[in-house]
């Protein structure tokens, strides 16, 4: 198999196991049939930070977003529309969550992803930071086509309150809807930050 060549190639060690023992040792009823074990890399929000400047990208910040599966889907997002890093709040998630690794399909190794006590430190590195929120400007209203912090809130409860941000956005929403989940409304915001990028083109 050319993925197995690939990873011996590579240094990786190689073993062969029973389907019913991967089972055992794996948190999916089924799981795909090759597994990974890999070490973690935790970046700090200086170095994240710096990436940002250096290359005009957003940071993501994962606010008490405590929902394994939406915040692997906002990093497999993250590398998608373009951002420097994801940093996670206390009360957020572990990224190393089996499911948040799984929802991430793989992104979580393609950027760096950090932890950060409060948004103060992110400011005081020199960044706005700006969280999506009901009642917030019009994404057409808000700069993020530069190195700006966006923050997601956890799916029930928003932005922290003691998580306060330089400028809130919001997402225009029609039909009765009141939110949206927080990977679907971080995806369309990166996807924005992205099209202003790129002097209105997607």
């Amino acid at each position: 198999m050319e993925l197995v060549n690939r990873a011996r190639a590579a240094g990786a060690t190689i073993t062969h196991v029973e389907g019913e023992q991967l089972e055992r040792a794996l948190t999916t009823r089924t799981p795909q049939p090759i597994v990974a074990v890999a070490g973690s890399v935790s970046w700090s929000p200086a170095e994240v930070v710096v990436a940002a400047q250096a290359s005009g990208l957003p940071v993501v910040v994962l606010a008490g977003v405590s929902d394994p599966g939406n915040a692997g889907t906002v990093i497999r997002s993250a590398v998608a529309a373009g951002a420097a890093g994801v940093l996670f709040t206390p009360g957020s998630v572990d990224p190393t969550n089996p499911k948040c690794v799984r929802a991430s399909a793989g992104a979580l190794f393609a950027l760096p992803v950090g932890a950060v006590d409060d948004l103060d430190v992110l400011r005081d590195l020199g960044l706005t930071t700006v969280g999506a929120a009901a009642g917030g400007a019009g994404p057409d209203d808000v700069d993020l086509s530069g190195p700006v912090a966006l923050v997601l809130g956890g799916e029930g409860s928003g932005l922290p309150e003691d998580q306060l941000v330089d400028e809130e956005v919001a997402l225009p929403l029609e039909g009765g809807v009141e939110s949206l989940n927080v990977a679907m409304a971080g995806t369309v915001l990166l996807y924005e930050a992205r099209r202003q990028r790129n002097g209105g083109r997607w």
